[in-house]
């Protein structure tokens, strides 16, 4: 009889807990509970960060929880990349990337983290190509006179950082139309586009959305374009191709990560509402007007794109020999 009884409370406890678990499963707080952290790892202003406080702004409104910003830049933006990579894998801290990314391992084989083992691709957001640069006030009106006062002399092109699509910019350029320049590398886009306004470098070949409202308003000059056609937004401004210089084509690209590890379901939830951010048609708009063309591509897509571009440039990296200056 009492070994009976013993069965039974021994059962009912079994019974009672696995009841219990479902509803405590059930009790936990739907993501997101509380604020997100958005990493930048670059300057305010530029590129990236233009990105991302656009659709930090979308996502606050839809996920009902602040998308606080937080620009992180150093170390060639791996000093944010690594910051997330090491962050606990909840879904609360995320990483905007760009092409420099991708590029980065080639440049930095000694890196504290791992961009594809570390860091869970999210959404690919958008590109843009480049554009190179001048001063306005300077006597250079076209591509030609630009390489013609580069003949004999190494101009002072500037950049958003070693390995950054600037910077690569510069060295396609370099290799193709045979010239020299002293590379200046800057942590971040709006740097480099100041000390270029302010007399200190020669040329940028610069970030779409990061310089069109200068050439617009007449501060910089474009000269030429990495984009495969005309822009809309510079329409009067060639393409490299058209000018010769088949081979200087570049896009640079914008995206959203978090640490490995993140479960599935928030990393599905924050691609979708990423996505439905830059393709609504208020931001689209805004975004295409600064140059962006907008993807809206998610996890697996995105992933793809990284592992391309990661063999392409290390490949690059290694024929023109681009180093960390």
């Amino acid at each position: 009889m009492h070994q009976t009884r013993r069965h039974f409370a021994t059962l009912m406890a079994a019974v009672g807990a696995t009841s219990v678990w479902p509803l405590r499963a059930q009790q936990q707080p739907e993501y997101p509970s509380r604020s997100v952290r958005y990493v930048v790892p670059f300057p305010a202003g530029g590129l990236t960060d233009v990105m991302a406080r656009m659709v930090a702004q979308k996502l606050t409104e839809s996920l009902k929880q602040s998308v606080v910003v937080d620009n992180k830049p150093g170390a060639n933006a791996n000093l944010g990349a690594d910051l997330v990579a090491k962050a606990n894998a909840d879904g609360y801290t995320w990483l905007a990337v760009t092409l420099t990314h991708a590029v980065n391992p080639a440049l930095f084989p000694a890196l504290p983290y791992s961009l594809d083992k570390n860091l869970t691709a999210v959404a690919h957001l958008a590109t843009s190509p480049l554009v190179l640069v001048v001063n306005a006030n300077t006597p250079v009106k076209n591509l030609r006179e630009f390489l013609e006062r580069a003949q004999g002399r190494s101009l002072s092109g500037g950049s958003s950082g070693n390995g950054t699509p600037p910077h690569l910019g510069l060295e396609l350029l370099a290799g193709s139309a045979k010239l020299n320049f002293l590379h200046v590398p800057y942590k971040g886009g709006t740097p480099s586009l100041n000390d270029l306004m302010g007399g200190q470098i020669e040329f940028i070949v610069s970030n779409l959305p990061e310089c069109s409202t200068l050439v617009k308003s007449g501060k910089l000059r474009a000269l030429a374009i990495t984009s495969l056609t005309r822009h809309a937004v510079l329409p009067d401004v060639p393409t490299f191709a058209e000018l010769g210089l088949a081979d200087v084509v570049l896009e640079n690209w914008t995206g959203l990560m978090m640490p490995a590890g993140t479960p599935a379901q928030v990393v599905d939830k924050v691609a979708q509402q990423a996505i439905r951010a830059v393709t609504a048609p208020d931001v689209s708009e805004r975004l295409g007007a600064l140059g962006f063309s907008v993807t809206g591509l998610g996890p697996a897509e995105f992933a793809t794109i990284l592992q391309r571009d990661m063999a392409r440039w290390r490949e690059v990296v290694k024929a023109r020999r681009i180093h960390a200056d």
